[in-house]
């Protein structure tokens, strides 16, 4: 039986993080839980926690409907969580990584940022087959969509994701009947948001607050991205793996070798 971890940046607490083990253990896999006992949302592949003397904090949190399963309610971040699970931090070292079902998308090159993927791709980067799985908007309703192409995504992850690559999942939050179906997608240049930043607010010459606000992008729909396509009803699938060397990259003028090791 294959071992799964599932895990979040939305907190132990999260709806999706439930819905997400239920599908895990209805496929047949051996689930364990380890979720933020707080939510990390943006914390990327961050490996963060409250240490106490260089112990890693947790606790005991059985989900509703889960009986049996152990799940963990973790004073780390996402990434640290799916890193330590591969050296058996909570139990044998997971087959598979499920990270979600997050609440809000994680679409364009803005998944740089996101928890939910950051978790995702430290588990790619051990070996492990992995999903990140994100259902649009922050206060989501419907559940029953993101169960159906869940399903269906966490099967074929089993059955066609390879070591070391995160199948990244984003889901519209619209009725099942509106959903027009599941296709695979580029990233977007950018994700659903970008920041503004407003005149620094000064105390004399010294600065005080840089005020931060957030709006959503307005998308280039002359090409069909997962940003673009989610918002069209349909739910999104792309291929991402771990970042890797550019190959053939010219370095000239910044190499430089030691005159000693040039003679020898």
């Amino acid at each position: 039986m294959s071992r799964a971890l599932i895990v979040n940046d939305d907190g132990i607490d999260s709806p999706g993080l439930a819905l997400l083990a239920r599908i895990a253990v209805d496929a047949g896999l051996e689930v364990t839980v380890a979720a933020p006992h707080v939510e990390r949302s943006g914390a990327s592949a961050s490996l963060t926690a409250l240490e106490d003397n260089g112990r890693l904090l947790l606790s005991r949190r059985p989900l509703d409907g889960l009986d049996g399963i152990e799940s963990y309610a973790v004073e780390a971040s996402p990434a640290l969580i799916t890193f330590l699970a591969s050296y058996g931090a909570f139990g044998e070292v997971p087959d598979i990584v499920l990270s979600g079902i997050n609440l809000g998308p994680n679409t364009g090159h803005a998944i740089l940022h996101s928890g939910t993927v950051g978790a995702a791709l430290t588990a790619a980067s051990h070996g492990a087959r992995a999903a990140a799985l994100s259902l649009n908007g922050t206060a989501p309703s419907q559940w029953e969509t993101a169960e159906t192409v869940a399903r269906r995504a966490v099967a074929w992850a089993l059955d066609h994701g390879e070591p070391g690559t995160v199948l990244n999942v984003n889901i519209p939050d619209i009725p099942p009947h509106e959903l027009r179906g599941l296709r695979g997608a580029p990233l977007a240049e950018f994700g659903a948001v970008q920041a503004e930043i407003g005149e620094i607010e000064r105390d004399g010459d010294i600065g005080r607050a840089v005020p931060v606000t957030f709006r959503t992008v307005e998308l280039d729909e002359s090409r069909d991205s997962d940003a673009v396509l989610v918002c069209r009803g349909w739910a999104t699938a792309t291929i991402l793996t771990m970042p890797f060397e550019v190959a053939g990259s010219d370095l000239g003028g910044l190499e430089f070798e030691r005159a000693a090791d040039r003679e020898a």
